[in-house]
């Protein structure tokens, strides 16, 4: 059985592969309910900007940023 954090992974590796392929639905998909760290968001929308999809670009640029005070 898998533990949260390599699910977390799997779920990144996903995302990752799923902007590269410019999948617009299967990203909105894999990030409904999402809250990610400030950081995995900006890494995620520079590799967005790589493929030059304004709708991927949108998608993640939307994505909730978790409050970092509550860790």
């Amino acid at each position: 059985m898998e533990n949260n954090n390599d699910q977390s992974m799997n779920n990144f590796a996903a995302i990752k592969t799923t902007i590269a392929n410019n999948e617009e639905q299967r990203l909105k998909e894999l990030l409904a309910g999402q809250v990610m760290q400030e950081l995995e968001k900006s890494y995620l929308i520079d590799l967005a900007k790589i493929g030059n999809n304004h709708a991927i670009l949108k998608i993640l640029e939307n994505i909730p940023v978790e409050n970092q005070e509550q860790q």
